[in-house]
This record gives structure tokens, sequence and C-alpha cells, in this order.
């Protein structure tokens, strides 16, 4: 019994040391914690952790840091997938390749990248301003000065990287709906970074308490309202308010990282956002420009099934198709209402339309669509055929449509910075199918090709009287870009001053196309400049630059203007006087996004009385 009671004395013992020992670790954790607090203070490492006040005031709490985190993150990743579809959409959809020229600054990156695709980029060189313009400048505060040119090199930086989008962003502007709102959360932010300073010192505690009072207002009114319609009345007072407490706490030493950090905090995420949502209308904008209206589809699928239910019989001339004494236009289109209007206003402005031949080239999907709207809508005594390309007999078995390529070329132009002027061209080129005419029309002798974004305004006929002087193709040409800008182009430049031809109203000698090869010449060219990582676009570009040297007959620039597809600053009488208007760029005149001020031009000739403009809601 002793021993046992000696054995439990003895473990109660060593149960009092063991607790005795516990307390003794406890005391010197504590005293090291004690410690450790005022160092933190000195070395500044409290700058990491939220003051102590009210919770819905702390601006750096883990919650607040970890959001913060989490939209820059997902942002950072939606960026991503938004630019990889913008890289993807333009092989898709060739039709409006954008070959954009590099100026001095662009970061180096996009100037290697262009260089490695073959695109051409431009010469770094600045425009000297006219005398005039330069005693203008002169007269400026330089504060003015420097914002002109601040904004005009973010709109120039904007057209190298988007092109026409930033033309129309900046033509449809639309007031802001939420001005204040954002103000409310901009100066919000700012108390928030400058509170914890203000709540350090205990002179100013009742600064303290009033911008409390002030963050937690803010705070109440942004929960519900995200428009400034939603806003309550009497809040310019807030405001005042607000802005009296935060000039009053930048008047005291505050801690400066803190602020610095918060500010930087605002900034980055700021700068996030509007990158992101920039890059997101770009993409919506793209997808609006290449993608065929649901009413368009309608119309093609409706014509084609009245074609069959109908038994359509052809009442083709077949004489007339191969007649070389009368006057042939040619127009590659895949659009139903584009071909119906450039030959309804061809047609309306002739002289004798008896003369008057259109052959349209089209695809199969559309084939049958084609021949049925023009079957219900002739033009008075003009013959019009519809080939399907992809059923002529040619040597080429897989014959596939293309339409004449477009691409944007951007560069530094102007000499005075603060006009309107466009830094952004887009030109019209040859396709492969344009390469075929020869072989296609085989009987002819002389034809007038018009891309299917043309209205005309003037009569045609004298085209065929022009004396060519030997040439193949006579083109109006574009002297805003010379072709020795391109510098991707591969040899054989003899003039780098020339200016380059477009598509859109070209006057094509056939006979002495064939006689000099063009065609040959174009796909050994083709096949010389392919296999160097270069798109097929770009290859083609060059090829049909270099086909086409000093075999081309200039025009009188009044048979032809363009750029109404981008360009909102042509003037209108120069459009008046014009014979030819081209619509070339993104913004076609059937699209939605078309520039409301030439869409008149175009709709004058559209035939609004066929049914299945109204059953299918076709109102371009």
């Amino acid at each position: 019994m002793k021993g046992g009671g000696g054995g439990v004395g003895g473990g109660g013992g060593g149960g009092g040391k063991r607790r005795w020992k516990v307390l003794v670790i406890g005391v010197l954790v504590l005293v090291i914690l004690s410690m450790l607090v005022p160092l933190a203070f000195l070395l500044g490492l409290h700058n990491s952790f939220h003051s102590p006040g009210i919770v819905t005031v702390q601006p750096s709490s883990p919650f607040e840091r970890s959001r913060i985190n989490a939209t820059k993150h997902s942002q950072t990743d939606l960026s991503k997938k938004v630019d990889q579809v913008l890289q993807k959409i333009n092989p898709v959809l060739p039709k409006k390749t954008e070959i954009t020229e590099g100026y001095r600054d662009m970061n180096r990156t996009s100037i290697s990248d262009s260089k490695n695709r073959g695109l051409p980029v431009s010469p770094a060189v600045v425009a000297n301003p006219s005398p005039a313009n330069k005693t203008k400048t002169e007269d400026l505060n330089k504060g003015a000065q420097g914002a002109i040119v601040n904004a005009d090199e973010t709109q120039r930086t904007c057209q190298v990287k988007y092109g026409s989008y930033c033309l129309w962003r900046e033509e449809n502007k639309e007031a802001m709906k939420d001005a204040k709102v954002k103000h409310m959360k901009d100066l919000l932010f700012v108390a928030r970074a400058y509170y914890p300073s203000i709540a350090k010192m205990p002179s100013q505690s009742q600064l303290t308490r009033d911008m409390k009072q002030n963050i937690q207002d803010f705070e109440r009114i942004l929960i519900v309202s995200s428009t400034d319609a939603d806003l309550p009345p009497q809040l310019d007072i807030k405001f005042e308010k607000m802005e009296a407490v935060i000039s009053k706490a930048k008047s005291f030493p505050v801690d400066c990282n803190n602020v610095d950090k918060k500010l930087r905090q605002i900034l980055d995420l700021t700068e996030d956002e509007a990158s992101f949502h920039m890059k997101q209308s770009v993409f919506l904008y793209q997808l609006a420009v290449h993608t065929m209206p649901k009413s368009l589809h309608c119309l093609s699928m409706r014509l084609t099934v009245e074609y069959f239910k109908s038994g359509s019989v052809d009442t083709e001339d077949s004489e007339k198709y191969l007649d070389p004494s009368l006057l042939h236009f040619v127009i590659i289109s895949d659009n139903i209402l584009a071909s119906s209007v450039v030959i309804n206003s061809t047609v309306l402005h002739a002289k004798e339309s008896k003369n008057f031949v259109f052959h349209v080239l089209t695809n199969e999907q559309n084939y049958f669509a084609m021949k049925q709207w023009f079957i219900r809508n002739p033009c008075k005594q003009a013959a019009i055929q519809v080939l399907n390309i992809e059923k002529l007999e040619l040597d080429n078995s897989d014959v596939k449509l293309s339409l004449p390529a477009e691409f944007r070329v951007s560069f530094l132009s102007g000499d005075n910075l603060a006009s309107q002027g466009n830094r952004t061209h887009y030109l019209s080129m040859f396709s492969e199918s344009h390469y075929l005419l020869p072989k296609i029309f085989h009987k002819l002798k002389k034809v007038v090709v018009l891309d299917h974004d043309v209205v005309v305004q003037r009569d045609l006929s004298p085209l065929w009287e022009i004396d060519m002087e030997g040439q193949v193709n006579g083109a109006v040409k574009e002297c805003s870009v010379r072709l020795g800008q391109l510098k991707s182009l591969k040899g054989g430049i003899v003039d780098a001053n020339a200016c380059l031809w477009m598509s859109g109203l070209n006057v094509i000698d056939l006979a002495r196309w064939r006689e000099l090869g063009v065609s040959e010449t174009y796909q050994k060219f083709y096949k010389q400049m392919s296999g160097g990582g270069e798109s097929k676009e770009a290859v083609a570009l060059q090829a049909s630059l270099l086909t086409f040297q000093d075999k081309v007959y200039a025009l009188d620039d009044k048979w032809a203007v363009s750029g109404l597809g981008y360009d909102y600053y042509i003037n209108t009488q120069t459009i008046k006087n014009a014979a030819t208007l081209h619509y070339n760029g993104n913004m076609k005149p059937w699209l939605e996004l078309g520039i409301s001020q030439y869409k008149s031009f175009w709709r004058n000739h559209l035939n609004r009385e066929d049914r299945f403009l109204s059953d299918c809601n076709v109102n371009p």
C-alpha cells in the first residue's frame, strides 16, 4: 500500500513539474512576441497588415488582396483567350487579311513578328511639319501641345494594332452612363489609401471619424448603384465632403509606402480592365465584320428553295455571252445584294444597256440563289450570266471562289499631328480567281472587272475606248502607299516610289494578258515566295504587285474614289464627281457597322420591292 501510495505521490509531483515548465515556456513566448511587435513597426512591416478600425474600410485585407489578384488573373486568362481567337480568325476568313506596317513607336517584338511572317514594315520616318502648321504649333502652349501629341500617338498606335476598329470607335462614342459612379469609386479608393495613416495619428481623431463616415456612406451608395441614374439625390454634398477630407488628409505627412501601394493597385487593375475590354471590343467588331448577317443568309436560303420549287427555266442568251463586240463586265461575288447593286447602278447610268453583258462568278453554295434573284429582278435589256466557278471545266480541277483580297496597311503619315487624317488604308488586290479570267472568257478580248462593293454613278462605256498603250490592267492608282514602303517584297522592284494600284474598277485587256502570260508569271512568283513562313495572303499580295509591275495603265482619278468602307472624312463633292464609289475596308454598306453618311449611295440602287427582302427582314 505504501509502495502504491508513493507511486501516486511521485506521479503527482512529476505532473506539477510539467505544468510548471509549460507556464515558463508560455511566458517566454509572450515576452518574445512583445519584443517582436515594436520591431515590426520599426521595420515598416505593419504596412502588410490592415490597421485597427472598422472592418469595412480596411484597404489591405487578405480578402481584398485575393479579390484583386483573382480579378487580374481572370482578366489575364480571358485576355489571352481573346488574343488566341483574334489570331485564328484571319486564316479562317482570308478576305480581311491584315498587313500592318510598323514604325518607331511600336515595340521590337511586334516588328520582329511582322518580319518573320513576311509582312511589310514601313520606314521609321516622321514627316516634318509644314511652315504654316509649324507656326500654329508654336503659338500653342506646351501643355496643350503635349496633350494633343499624346492623344494622337494613342490613336495612331490603336490604328496600327487594330485598324479600322479605332476609326469606328471614335465615330461611335456613347456618353458614359456611370461617370459619377466611377468618380465615386476613385474617391473611395483614394480615401482608403490615406485612412490607415490618418487613423494612427491620435491628434486627428476627428478627421479619422469623418473619413470613416464618408467611406461608409460611399460604400452604402455603391452597393445599390451601378449607373448614374441609380444614385440618390443631393449627391454633390457627399462629393464635397469626401473631397474635403481627402484634401485635408493629403496635407499631413503620411506613410507614402501604403498610399503608393494602394494607388498602384488601382492603376494596375484599371489598365488590365481597359486592355481586356479593348480586346473584347475588337473581337466583337471583327466578328460582326466577318460574319454574314442572318438576314442575308435567310435571303440566300429562301431564293435557293424558290429556284427548285418554281422550276425556273434559264433564258440565257449564249450568243451575247460570247460576243466580243459587246461590253462585258465581270463580278466575282458570293453576296446577292452586293452583286445586284453593282449591276443595277451600272445599268441605270448606261446610255445603251442593251450592249452590256454581266458575268457573275460565284460559288456552288450561292449559285442557284444568285440565278433566281436575277430571274426575278432582270435589269432592263442587259444580259446577266451567273457562273459556278467550282463547276467550270478548267485545267485546275480543285477551283474555289476567292474574293478580292483586302490588306490593311497602317503607318505614320501627315504633317500635322493634330489633324484628323487616317493612318490606316485598305488595299484591294486581285485574288486567284482573277487569274482564271483569260481561260474562263477565252473568246473575249477586253472586260471590265468590278468588285462587289462598288457603286457606279456614271456611264462606263467610255472605258472600252481608252487606249491602254499596250498595258494589261487599267486601274486607278493609290499613291498614299508606295511600293517601296512594302519592304517584304522579295526583289524585282524597279521603281520603289511607284504608286500601288487597286482592284475595284479594272479594265483588263485579255488579249494582251494572254500574250504576256500574266497568269503564268503570277504562278511563278507565287511558287518562288511560298514556303518561307508567310501566309498565303501575304504571298499573293507580293506576287500580284510584282506580276503587274510596269503592266498597269493609270486611269484618271475621277473614275473611282476608294475608302468608303473605312474613311469618315472623304469630301462630299469628290464623291459626287466620281464615276464609281469603292467601299473597300471593313465597314461595308450592307453591314450595320457601315458608315452611315455613305450608305445612301448604296441603298439607292437596292430593289426593295422583292418580297423575300421583307420576309427575311433585310434592311441594310
